[in-house]
């Protein structure tokens, strides 16, 4: 009898936990979003103080970009393998 509670209990927190995992996905996304666009924003008013450093601004602005996309993507695998281990 108790086994078989301890076993609900376990499957009800697996649900639980591909919730988180989706939820984690979700934010990972957003919160790369919102960095991306601040650092666009960021270059974009850089460059309009101060054309002459645009291709240098670009360049700073291209990588740390990608910086962000590969953290976000590397949040976005461990929550999808968290959702798909059981």
């Amino acid at each position: 009898m108790t086994g078989l509670t301890l076993l609900q209990a376990a499957m009800d927190l697996a649900a639980i936990g591909k919730v988180g995992a989706g939820i984690g996905a979700g934010l990972a996304a957003i919160g790369a979003g919102v960095g991306i666009g601040n650092i666009g924003k960021g270059a974009v008013e850089s460059v309009a103080r101060q054309p002459e450093a645009s291709g240098d601004i670009r360049t700073n602005m291209i990588l740390t970009a990608a910086f962000v996309e590969g953290v976000a993507l590397f949040a976005i695998v461990v929550c999808l393998l968290c959702l798909l281990m059981k």
